[in-house]
């Protein structure tokens, strides 16, 4: 009885012993494995997205007054800053969003630098719109950490059911798509539009 009484304490002392020598290094290997988080950028990487994000604002602001030569001039700088964006540091999280934002930042550019062949208004703000749709996705991939940002919706832009999307650095509506000159409408729709999300800082 006593030989059996041993050999159950020695068994529960090895079981303990493995247990506790073994675990945390699964534990560890489990965090290693584990993609890293990107929570915080730089002062440069910010710096960069703010000043591409400025661009951006000022490409819709000429949207708003239908001036096709002061958006063709926003839509360069645009295009300039863009290829300065400082997304190096990304590649350190292991989980793809410096190919993402790579992708994304590709299709914002291909559709900027499409705008600038368009013969008129309404083909260039297509575009616009194609680029928003792209930077819209690129601030989440990015975890954004600038101002509050809008995503603003017209449900008419090109048209009745024909809806497009931009970018704002307030909530009020002051829509690029029908502006302060549309032929139709005047300026009587520039406000047409709603808020469909909120780019908060991450």
């Amino acid at each position: 009885m006593k030989k059996v009484i041993w050999i159950l304490v020695i068994l529960v002392l090895a079981f303990s012993i493995y247990w506790f020598k073994f675990k945390p290094v699964e534990t560890v290997d489990a965090a290693k494995s584990a993609p890293l988080k990107v929570m915080k950028h730089s002062p440069e990487f910010n710096r960069s997205i703010d000043t591409m994000m400025t661009a951006y604002l000022d490409l819709k602001a000429a949207f708003v007054e239908a001036d096709s030569v002061q958006a063709k001039v926003a839509a360069q700088k645009f295009l300039l800053v863009s290829d300065s964006l400082k997304l190096d540091e990304l590649k350190k999280d292991t989980a793809g969003i410096a190919e993402s934002a790579a992708m994304q930042l590709n299709d914002i550019k291909a559709n900027a630098e499409s705008l600038l062949k368009q013969p008129n208004l309404t083909e260039m703000r297509q575009d616009f719109r194609m680029v928003s749709e792209s930077i819209y996705p690129l601030l989440k991939t990015i975890h954004y950490e600038g101002k509050t940002l809008y995503w603003q919706n017209c449900p008419m832009a090109f048209g009745e059911g024909k809806e497009a999307n931009w970018i704002s650095n307030t909530a009020e509506i002051i829509n690029p798509y029908l502006g302060k000159k549309n032929p139709e409408y005047k300026a009587t729709m520039l406000h047409c539009g709603e808020v469909k999300d909120s780019i908060l800082a991450q």
